[in-house]
């Protein structure tokens, strides 16, 4: 029987797509670090606060400040700063200091990442590919994050370029869909349908299609048959 079943391998992390919009994420720190989670959560739509002296600021967490993109604490951490705190993000040179921030934050129960200290972190930052809605994230569970950004670019290099536009072309025609079959047990039918479309149609043609060929498509749905690009524009006309 265990041959039917995959092993498991131990020792990895849970990767999930954590939902932190309109979630309130505190970064501890304002320096390189800090940017680049910063731009993490303005990215996922969190709101950010920034805990750090406005002399300890760089250049771009200096920006983002002057530009409301974050709200900004101009001091030391303090603990009433984790007031609210759905996240916290710390990236600060005082290993001290950073463990009392991730002491307070298992007291709170809130998830806390604190920067280069893997056994204080719930959870890990890896490789980010981002284009239009894609994001293959590459994780080496804190143990190279160099090596993790080397394989990231060996992947997004093999991906053809224009994959963001057809998957938000995928996206609008599964809203339709939705809207032409709304009922609930319609949903292993309009799974099946989509997987369909987009296994026979090719990335090009997923890229190419308008909303005219989307609402045209969709009259295939019910007979549940799927034609080609080339077929759905014929017979629009």
């Amino acid at each position: 029987m265990s041959h039917k079943f995959p092993e498991v391998q131990g020792g990895g992390s849970l990767i999930v797509a954590w939902q932190t919009r309109n979630k309130h994420v505190v970064v501890v720190g304002g320096g390189e670090v800090a940017a680049g989670r910063i731009l993490h959560a303005l990215n996922a739509d969190a709101r950010v606060t920034v805990v750090c002296p406005q002399t300890g600021l760089n250049e771009e967490v200096a920006y983002r400040v002057a530009q409301n993109q974050v709200s900004h604490v101009d001091r030391v951490f303090e603990p009433q700063d984790l007031d609210g705190a759905d996240m916290v993000l710390c990236a600060i040179d005082d290993p001290e200091a950073s463990t009392q921030v991730w002491k307070l934050c298992k007291e709170r129960r809130i998830p806390a990442n604190i920067a280069d200290v893997p056994p204080e972190c719930d959870f890990f930052f890896g490789s980010v590919h981002r284009d239009g809605p894609l994001q293959i994230m590459v994780s080496t569970n804190g143990n190279g994050p160099k090596l993790a950004s080397i394989v990231r670019k060996k992947i997004a290099n093999t991906l053809p370029q224009n994959t963001g536009a057809a998957i938000e072309n995928v996206g609008r025609l599964r809203k339709k869909l939705r809207t032409v079959a709304p009922n609930a047990e319609e949903g292993p039918k309009r799974m099946k349908w989509m997987s369909t479309v987009c296994e026979s149609w090719s990335l090009e043609d997923l890229v190419e299609m308008t909303e005219k060929d989307m609402d045209a498509l969709l009259s295939f749905y019910q007979p549940n048959k799927v034609p080609s690009l080339q077929d759905v524009r014929e017979g629009s006309h």
